[in-house]
C-alpha cells in the first residue's frame, strides 16, 4: 500500500516538472507586449470636421484617435493603393480601421462612396494653399473669410469657426488653438508667432468659457406677460430653441393655455432657479389669470369658435387644432412636421403626417388656407449644410449634395450624379428655387 502511494506521488512530481519545463519553453516564444497600451475609445471628445484622408499628416491621424501603429499601417496601405485613396470604399478596406471607427468617420470623409462614383464625379482634390501670415492677430476676431484669406479652404475655415464655438466663443490659449483638428502641426508653427493669445490655458478654463458664452449677448429684460409670449419672444429672453418650445408646450398643454400664478412659471423644469430670479421682477401676469377660477382672458377668447376658413395652415396653433377635433398626439405631430419642413408648400404634404386622422385632416384642408410666401427655399448650390442635413426631404441625400457641389456648379448635373428616385427629387424641388 505504501509502495503504491509513493508511486503516485512520484508520478505527480514528474508531471509538474514536465509542465514547468514546457511553460518555460513556451515563454521564450511569447511576443513582448510591454509597449502595448490599450486606448479607451472616447469618440465624444473628438471634434470632427470634414476632411480629405489624403491630406492628413501623422498628427492629424492621431487627433482622430488612431495609434502610431495604426497610422503606420494606414500610410503604408495608402502607398500600396497608389499613393492616394480614391473612395470611401477603398479606405474602408484598410484593416487598421475598424468597422466601428469607419462608421464614425464616414460622414466627414471627402471622398466618393465607391470607385464607380470616383470615375464619374470628376472629383478634384484641391491643393492645399500655402498659409501666409503677415502680422499679429487675435484669432477670436477672425471670420471664415479671414481664415480663407490666410490660405485655408472654405471647409477648413468653417471647421475652425465651429471649433471656436465649441470652446465657448474663444480659442482661450495657444494650447487650445493647437488642438483644432483641422490645423496641422506645420501650419500651427507658421501661425503660432503671430497669435495674440496666452501660451497656456487658464486653470479656471471651464468657468472662463462658460462666462464668455453667457456674457456674449446680454439680455435686455423688459416687463412681459408670460401668457402672451410667442416662441420667438421666449427666445429673446435668452432661452434656447428647445427651452422656449418646452415652455410654450408646458403652458399650452400642461396648464391648458395659461400660467395662473408665478409659481406655475417657477415649476417649469427648463427654467432654472437662477434664470427665474433674473426674470421674476419683470413678469406681469394679467390679474384675471390670478383669479380663483383660474380662467385667463386668452382662454376666454379661445372659448369663442374659430373661423377656420380664415386660418393659415402654416400658422395654425396647437390649441386651434385641438378645437377642430384633433387629439394632442396628432396636433403635435402636424406642428412638429411643419417645423422640420420650415412650412408646408402644398396641402398634400399634411396628409403624410404620422398619427393623424386622414378624414378629419381632409376636412380641415378643404376649409383652411395655405400661405407659402414665408417658406424658406434655396438652390442646391447655396442651401446651408445644416438645413440640408435636418430637412426631412434632403437629409438622406445631404452628404452627396454637399460633396458633388464642391466640384460641380451645374444643378442639372448634380441631380444626375446622385441619382435619386423621381418621387424623392419631386419632393425636394418643392423647397428649391
Amino acid at each position: 500500500m505504501k509502495k503504491s502511494y509513493y508511486q503516485r506521488l512520484a508520478g505527480i512530481g514528474m508531471l509538474l516538472i514536465i509542465l514547468f519545463a514546457f511553460q518555460k519553453y513556451r515563454s521564450k516564444e511569447k511576443e513582448d507586449f510591454s509597449d502595448v497600451h490599450f486606448i479607451t475609445n472616447n469618440s465624444d471628445a473628438l471634434q470632427l470636421a470634414e476632411f480629405d484622408p489624403n491630406e492628413l499628416d501623422v498628427k492629424q491621424w492621431q487627433n482622430l484617435g488612431f495609434t502610431e501603429r495604426q497610422i503606420a499601417t494606414i500610410l503604408n496601405y495608402k502607398k500600396v493603393v497608389g499613393g492616394k485613396f480614391l473612395s470611401k470604399e477603398q479606405l474602408k478596406k484598410c484593416f487598421a480601421i475598424s468597422s466601428e471607427k469607419f462608421t464614425e468617420l464616414a460622414p466627414y470623409i471627402l471622398l466618393p462612396e465607391n470607385s464607380r462614383e470616383a470615375k464619374f464625379t470628376h472629383f478634384k482634390n484641391f491643393e492645399e494653399k500655402s498659409i501666409t501670415v503677415s502680422s499679429k492677430f487675435n484669432p477670436d476676431l477672425y471670420t471664415a473669410n479671414d481664415w480663407m484669406k490666410m490660405g485655408f479652404s472654405e471647409r477648413q475655415a468653417e471647421a475652425i469657426i465651429k471649433y471656436k464655438t465649441y470652446l465657448g466663443g474663444s480659442f482661450v490659449s495657444k494650447e487650445k488653438f493647437k488642438e483644432c483638428f483641422i490645423i496641422s502641426e506645420e501650419n500651427f508653427e507658421k501661425i503660432n508667432p503671430y497669435l495674440i493669445l496666452p501660451e497656456k490655458t487658464p486653470t479656471n478654463y471651464n468657468k472662463y468659457a462658460k462666462n464668455l458664452s453667457a456674457n456674449k449677448n446680454k439680455i435686455q429684460y423688459h416687463p412681459f406677460d408670460p401668457n402672451t409670449l410667442s416662441l420667438e419672444e421666449w427666445k429673446s429672453l435668452g432661452f434656447s430653441d428647445k427651452q422656449a418650445q418646452a415652455i410654450v408646450n408646458y403652458r399650452d398643454r400642461n396648464l391648458r393655455g395659461s400660467f395662473k400664478s408665478i409659481d406655475d412659471i417657477q415649476k417649469c423644469f427648463v427654467i432654472s432657479t437662477e434664470k427665474f430670479n433674473e426674470i421674476k421682477s419683470f413678469i406681469r401676469l394679467n390679474p384675471a389669470t390670478m383669479a380663483n377660477n383660474g380662467i385667463s382672458k386668452s382662454e376666454t377668447k379661445q372659448q369663442e369658435k374659430t373661423d377656420f376658413s380664415k386660418i393659415d395652415l402654416n400658422i395654425i396653433t396647437f390649441k386651434q387644432l385641438l378645437e377642430f377635433g384633433f387629439d394632442e398626439k396628432a396636433a403635435g405631430s402636424m406642428l412638429g412636421f411643419r417645423k422640420k419642413l420650415g412650412g408646408f408648400v402644398n396641402k398634400e404634404q399634411i396628409l403624410t403626417t404620422y398619427n393623424i386622422d386622414p378624414e378629419l385632416t381632409k376636412k380641415l384642408l378643404s376649409i383652411a388656407q395655405l400661405n407659402t410666401s414665408n417658406v424658406p427655399k434655396y438652390t442646391l448650390l447655396d442651401a446651408p449644410e445644416e438645413w440640408l442635413k435636418n430637412h426631412p426631404y434632403f437629409k438622406y441625400s445631404a452628404d452627396k449634395i454637399i460633396f458633388y457641389r464642391l466640384s460641380e456648379k451645374d444643378e442639372k448635373k448634380i441631380w444626375k450624379l446622385f441619382k435619386t428616385k423621381p418621387e424623392y427629387e419631386a419632393r425636394m424641388k418643392l423647397y428649391l428655387k
